[in-house]
């Protein structure tokens, strides 16, 4: 049993994220990419908001570009996790984790050749989770989980009419997973497909992101036999859509929905995560020709149920393709100590403003209020732990057209 629950806190990062990495707020996906996006709840399926997010969220928006378009930046991303485990009245453990501060980037091109004809590119973390319990009490294992995931995207947008486009990208994947006994890498392949509508006053979207199936070889030994197995991962399918609407000048309202299929995902579902179902509201104000305001708001249940089991029941559980077997208290204390993305309720807000008639900066700040997940064992043979995770986040890029 020691053995195995050691196991679990080492994989506690098998499931999604950004180099050296430990966000979480959809499941393990960031709400958005640009900080135009992160200030406004993370919308841009079914208004168009930036190039950077175009490409992401649904790439037939792209076909709203300028000429020719880039930005870069990065996200500033501080979570406070902290775990307590007890027994009866005793408490055992009460740490906060040590990875606590991390670096996102984020970057786009896009380039119209035609009237109808966009292409674009970028490269964005977009997922990710990890701990850091090192050096604090034994019941906590010295758990220290990291796994990072980004894209690079190639895509192509095309105007079939004057208010209809479509657009799609290729989702180029490169992933990382480290659970203390060696770094492991892999890359795979994806595809996303956009659909947008526009009028005078109200603009609507669709999307869809296909699965990507990763495999990190060597990475862990989970019966203690020497030998390193591989650890399969597919980050899931997203269906999305979206509204906007402009009530009056100079303001924009967006509203998106989106359906994340972690339960039929391989990893994601032999660790118990359910669907995700995403509710981004947006709004956007341009108070003086220069400066522009932002504001929003994100939810979605987390993925993680509380978890009442047995820590003496059979090990039925095979994550693929690790040789040990788990039970249900098992895999909650992996999601409790390594892999607590359970964050809920985002506000948002930010700014940009026009420096120049070419140049541009945009700022955003997210909170994700604190959310709990806790794992009990109703043998009573091992410890409840209990996981608190809240996040707060800093985003700026530059952003130039031509």
């Amino acid at each position: 049993m020691r053995r195995k629950l050691l196991t679990l806190l080492a994989v506690a990062v098998v499931a999604g994220g950004m180099s050296q990495t430990a966000f979480a707020t959809n499941g393990d996906d960031m709400i958005g990419v640009s900080p135009v996006s992160r200030a406004m709840g993370g919308i841009g399926v079914g208004m168009p908001i930036c190039a950077t997010d175009a490409l992401y969220r649904n790439p037939a928006w792209m076909s709203k570009s300028k000429n020719f378009e880039v930005s870069f930046g990065s996200t500033l991303f501080m979570p406070d996790v902290k775990i307590s485990a007890t027994v009866g009245n005793a408490t055992l453990a009460d740490e906060t984790s040590k990875a606590d501060t991390f670096v996102i980037p984020e970057f786009a091109i896009t380039q119209r050749l035609s009237d109808k004809l966009v292409l674009g590119v970028g490269a964005f973390g977009v997922s990710g989770m990890g701990t850091d319990y090192r050096n604090d009490p034994a019941v906590l294992r010295s758990t220290n989980t990291n796994f990072s995931f980004m894209r690079m995207m190639p895509g192509i947008s095309y105007q079939l009419a004057d208010n209809i486009a479509l657009g799609a990208a290729l989702h180029m994947a490169w992933g990382s997973l480290d659970m203390g006994q060696g770094f492991s890498q892999d890359f795979g392949v994806g595809a996303s497909l956009g659909l947008s509508y526009e009028t005078n006053m109200f603009t609507a979207g669709f999307s869809y992101m296909s699965p990507i199936k990763m495999t990190y070889k060597r990475v862990y030994d989970s019966n203690g036999d020497g030998t390193f197995e591989d650890m399969k991962l597919e980050q899931p399918q997203e269906v999305a859509a979206g509204v906007g609407v402009k009530p009056i000048d100079g303001l924009k309202v967006g509203f998106d929905v989106r359906w994340i299929n972690w339960a039929g995902a391989d990893g994601y579902k032999q660790f118990g995560w359910n669907n995700q179902v995403v509710y981004a509201l947006g709004a956007e104000y341009q108070a003086t020709e220069a400066l522009t305001l932002r504001a929003g708001f994100n939810y979605a249940k987390s993925p993680l149920d509380n978890v009442a089991a047995a820590s003496n029941a059979t090990q039925t559980i095979s994550v693929p393709d690790l040789a040990a077997r788990y039970n249900n208290y098992q895999i909650g204390v992996l999601n409790a100590l390594g892999f607590p993305a359970i964050t809920e309720t985002h506000l948002t807000l930010g700014a940009g403003y026009k420096f120049t008639k070419h140049f541009a900066v945009d700022v955003a700040y997210v909170h994700a209020f604190e959310n709990n997940f806790k794992v009990e064992d109703t043998a009573n043979a091992y410890p409840t732990y209990e996981a608190k995770n809240s996040q707060d986040s800093v985003s700026m890029d530059l952003h130039w057209n031509f």
